[in-house]
């Protein structure tokens, strides 16, 4: 949906999507620091109001970028909400509210709002940015609900820039992982020489600046792949992003996180490294 408007000064874009599970299973998912690192990305979440939330984006352009806010809402397991500060230069704080309703057959509807007040529309394109970048970490949601709820979790992510774009970055990935020609439902494994992967096709998706790839694994644990080709400026990057779960999930993302950071910068930047 667009982003919309009020007299108040209110600007806000909102989604919703069904996902399995229970209430409770879906709370955990949404609103504590595991649940979102199953999914998401490394969070560490203050279960009660006025607790801190703190997003770990990782290494994006040389540096290190997490996200900071003040839980606001904490209303297990309906309504969770949060306000981060410094979130794009000197724009006003950013609200996120998120409402979790039972649905029938074993589902239940989430409802995300992303909500800014002020007055002016300098914002405006970065907050309708939230739309588009959510539904690809909704499907990752989706699958770790059905086939991995609770369990817990190790992500990996990986990333190196390319000087092309992303299209031939997309090309260089698919080819090297055996993911070429890929469809949803396809077992497929990785070759010698690349990290290890082997499992089912859940998701593939191709826009005009981004591609992805996802795998329900069951090799080198269980878990889910995403990899992906994004257009970053004038050139493009590739990413992996891998989250392991269950008991040994550490140990397996520990002894998987550099493979897959050597992996890339080889691939895609020319660097001499082995896996």
């Amino acid at each position: 949906m667009p982003l919309k408007k009020d007299d108040s000064g209110r600007r806000w874009v909102e989604m919703e999507f069904l996902v399995p599970g229970t209430p409770e299973q879906v709370w955990h998912a949404i609103a504590t620091g595991p649940g979102m690192s199953a999914w998401f990305t490394p969070t560490t979440v203050d279960e009660r109001v006025r607790g801190t939330i703190t997003f770990d984006f990782g290494d994006v352009n040389c540096g290190e970028v997490t996200s900071t806010g003040t839980v606001t809402a904490w209303e297990p397991p309906v309504r969770f909400a949060y306000e981060e500060y410094g979130w794009s230069g000197d724009a006003p704080p950013v609200a996120t509210e998120v409402v979790v309703t039972s649905h029938s057959g074993g589902q239940c509807v989430v409802r995300m709002v992303h909500s800014l007040f002020t007055e002016k529309d300098d914002w405006d394109d970065e907050l309708e940015s939230f739309e588009g970048g959510w539904p690809g970490f909704f499907e990752v949601l989706r699958v770790y609900l059905k086939h991995f709820a609770g369990q817990r979790p190790a992500p990996v992510r990986a990333m190196a820039n390319y000087p092309g774009d992303e299209a031939q970055v997309w090309e260089r990935l698919t080819s090297a992982l055996n993911l070429a020609g890929a469809n949803v439902g396809d077992r497929r494994e990785t070759p010698s020489g690349a990290p290890r992967l082997a499992g089912v096709v859940e998701r593939v998706h191709q826009a005009a600046d981004h591609r992805e790839l996802m795998l329900r694994l069951d090799e080198p644990a269980g878990g889910i792949a995403v990899i992906g080709a994004f257009r970053m400026g004038d050139g493009a990057r590739g990413v992996a992003s891998v989250f392991f779960y269950g008991d040994d999930a550490a140990d397996t993302a520990a002894a998987e996180k550099t493979k897959w950071a050597a992996w890339l910068r080889g691939l895609l930047e020319g660097e001499p490294v082995a896996t």
